[in-house]
């Protein structure tokens, strides 16, 4: 199992291999983190977004999916682009997309390993602007990294703020998941 950290900050300034992007399906930048990767990383990263567009995901990067490009000027090597579902309410497609958040978390740990990442960081996938509610997705993301059959050896979680770091913590606790919580 990875180490897993939580910390609150700028996902752009983590100095690790590999930093997840909460990316809509077009890969051609947007707002939240989205776009805080794009301005931070340069246009390496829409160059290789519209390149892939242009070859292998004509139609977008499905929900759930993940694909990796250079991370620019990021400290990074990589970014990891996955697109997590919006937040359909309470009924019967809310578990179908809840396993489309997980696919997400896990496909993003799967690749960044694959790539040969040591370290890896990720934001509250589709807790933004998609209206996820803060603690389930805190809950996915949590039991993603813990039940990780293919990860780096560091997952850490940089998030937003104070609340959204809490929210984590709680998870982990009510999950019984071993991680470290830093400031």
């Amino acid at each position: 199992m990875p180490r897993i950290e939580l910390v609150t900050g700028d996902l752009t300034l983590e100095r690790v291999d590999a930093i997840v992007n909460a990316a809509n399906s077009s890969l051609l930048g947007g707002g939240g983190v989205d776009g805080a990767i794009h301005r931070a990383g340069g246009p390496e990263i829409l160059a290789e977004c519209r390149r892939l567009r242009e070859t292998t995901l004509p139609d977008g990067l499905p929900t759930g999916g993940a694909v990796a490009t250079t991370a620019g000027r990021l400290a990074a090597r990589w970014v990891v682009h996955t697109v997590g579902p919006v937040w359909p309410g309470e009924g019967p497609e809310a578990a179908r997309r809840r396993a489309l958040l997980a696919d997400a978390y896990r496909n993003s740990l799967g690749l960044a390993a694959e790539l040969g990442a040591a370290s890896v960081a990720l934001p509250a996938v589709s807790a933004g602007v998609y209206g996820w509610p803060a603690g389930d997705a805190a809950e996915v993301a949590i039991a993603g990294a813990v039940d990780a059959v293919a990860a780096p050896d560091l997952v850490r979680f940089v998030l937003f703020s104070e609340r959204m770091h809490a929210t984590f913590a709680e998870a982990a606790a009510r999950l019984g998941a071993d991680v470290v919580v830093l400031g």
